[in-house]
């Protein structure tokens, strides 16, 4: 199967984002997860394959799991009940796509840290905080931390970058009442969540969550827990203090952090055992986490 880069399904245009072409039906939407990737809120040039199949099967993994716990958008998934023309590519959209509801999504991402990475690690450096949360002191670098915390952000357009922000300004954005939801929701699912991947083998390090209002209803929307949202590591390797082997898209960041890339303008082309390594590790860590045989790449 080739790899994905964009979609193209009759005469409708989609919205590209950095990974997904989301094509509006009206009081629904149909996501497809490409195989494009993004780092650093930077699209690079060429594809990995196989990558979007992996979040959409770890995305209806997770929704299945969560489902006592949670509302969400999923509707269907079986490109043959699409509605036309979509029912008729199923060669682009297998594995792949989501038909979900159409909600209004709240202008938050909502990021839940279990351990000290990434930017978050980055401000603890500085100022003993991770998005105005005081933190311990002498913390190491991919520590765990005492209880998750929920550190927001804004949710920017495509080619700008999202904004860490405190838990104030969140209720700025959205209100009191529904910033104390997703707030505690978060962390209550981000836990369901991290005992599971522990079972497995597999420590959740953090993530963020997408939220929207659907028929007076907050429901969970987007991905869910997936290499490109969430930071996965296997457990018998985790060693505080370093940056941690893992099952997602760090592994392309550490690269790009070798190479000096200057987090703007456009995307690199990623070496070929760049790619093919990486492709590897999402598929793995999807294996881990599902329990099951990855079956698109064979």
């Amino acid at each position: 199967m080739e790899a994905v880069l964009q979609t193209k399904i009759g005469t409708v245009e989609p919205k590209r984002g950095k990974v997904r072409d989301v094509y509006d039906l009206g009081d629904k939407l149909l996501i497809v997860a490409t195989d494009r990737i993004s780092a650093f809120d930077v699209v690079m040039a060429n594809p990995i394959p196989y990558k979007g199949q992996v979040l959409t099967q770890i995305s209806l993994f997770w929704f299945d799991f969560l489902s006592s716990s949670i509302s969400h958008h999923l509707i269907e998934t079986d490109a043959a009940k699409f509605p036309p023309p979509f029912n008729k590519s199923e060669k682009q959209l297998a594995g792949r796509s989501m038909l979900v509801k159409k909600t209004k999504v709240f202008p938050i991402e909502c990021v839940v840290r279990g351990y000290l990475a990434g930017s978050g690690w980055k401000e603890y450096q500085k100022s003993q905080t991770v998005c105005g949360i005081k933190l311990p002191a002498g913390l190491k670098q991919c520590d765990k931390l005492p209880e998750p915390v929920f550190t927001p952000a804004t949710k920017e357009e495509f080619g700008k970058h999202d904004e860490n922000v405190d838990f104030a300004r969140c209720v700025e954005i959205i209100g009191e009442k529904n910033a104390k939801y997703l707030r505690d929701k978060s962390i209550e699912i981000f836990k369901k969540a991290s005992d599971f991947a522990e079972s497995k083998g597999i420590i959740l390090a953090d993530t963020k969550f997408e939220w929207g209002e659907f028929q007076g209803s907050t429901i969970l929307i987007d991905e869910v827990l997936t290499p490109d949202s969430s930071r996965f590591w296997p457990a018998n390797k985790y060693q505080p203090g370093r940056d941690q082997e893992s099952f997602d898209k760090q592994f392309v960041r550490n690269y790009l952090e070798s190479i000096n890339f200057d987090k703007s303008g456009p995307g690199v082309k990623l070496p070929d055992d760049v790619v093919k390594k990486t492709s590897e590790k999402y598929i793995e860590g999807c294996e881990r986490l599902t329990g099951k045989k990855f079956g698109f790449s064979k």
